[in-house]
Parts: C-alpha cells; sequence; structure tokens
C-alpha cells in the first residue's frame, strides 16, 4: 500500500517519502520534521492511526490529517473526524479521492507547488525532513 500511495503521489509531484508505522512518523516529527499534512492509516503495525493522530496532533495541532482505512465504518469515520483528521479514505485508495483529499487539506497554491515532499504517514518540505 505504502509503495501504491507512493506512486500516486508522485505522480502528482510531491517528493515522497514513508514510515512503516506510527511510532516511525512520531519519532521523525520528533526529530524536527514539519510535515505539511500526514497522510495515515488507521490499522498499523504497533500503534493504530487514531492513537498516532493523537500523538502527532499534541506535537503539532496545526497538522493536516488523512486518515485511510480498508474499511468503511461510519463510526471510525466519526471517531477520526472527532480526533482532528480532515478527510477519510478508504482502500482501495483512488487517484482522484487521494488527490482532492490533499488539495482540500493543503489547500490549492500549496497543492501546486512540487517541492512539497509527501509521505503516506508524513508530508513535509525535504529541507525540514533529513530522510528522502
Amino acid at each position: 500500500m505504502l509503495r501504491y500511495l507512493r506512486v500516486l503521489l508522485e505522480l502528482d509531484s510531491y517528493q515522497v517519502e514513508t514510515a512503516s508505522n506510527g511510532s516511525e512518523a512520531l519519532q521523525r516529527v520528533r526529530e524536527g520534521c514539519a510535515p505539511d499534512a500526514v497522510l495515515l492509516d488507521l490499522q498499523m503495525p504497533g500503534m493504530d492511526g487514531l492513537k498516532t493522530l493523537r500523538r502527532l496532533l499534541k506535537l503539532q495541532p496545526e497538522l493536516k490529517v488523512i486518515m485511510c482505512s480498508g474499511v468503511d465504518d461510519p463510526s471510525e469515520v466519526r471517531r477520526s473526524a472527532l480526533l482532528g483528521a480532515q478527510a477519510y479514505l478508504t482502500k482501495p485508495v483512488r487517484h482522484l479521492y487521494l488527490s482532492a483529499a490533499v488539495e482540500r487539506c493543503l489547500g490549492p497554491s500549496l497543492t501546486k507547488v512540487a517541492e512539497k515532499s509527501l509521505r503516506p504517514e508524513l508530508v513535509a518540505a525535504p529541507s525540514q525532513c533529513g530522510k528522502n
């Protein structure tokens, strides 16, 4: 799924990095990565997406988060929104829906800039995150 999302986002001119789980995503933010947005899976190894969402927003309250899940459960969508997620995508994620969600989160002016780094876990400018 990470590779698939990477390809879709690179087609939209984002430079993509991935984190394999919530703990890795949190560690990158703690180390100074300042993402514009996060694409976060609801079910991940170790820490789940909702717990990761809560912790990411404690570190960066203004962070834009798009949740992603293979489960189309209205209660999960509601919980995600109540915790601060701006969008919820159901897998398999369609390119059009992903592009629209990212644009909605970042705003049209930011999505036109190709120098962004978008991670299926984290979105940030390469100069702000050491790993590409």
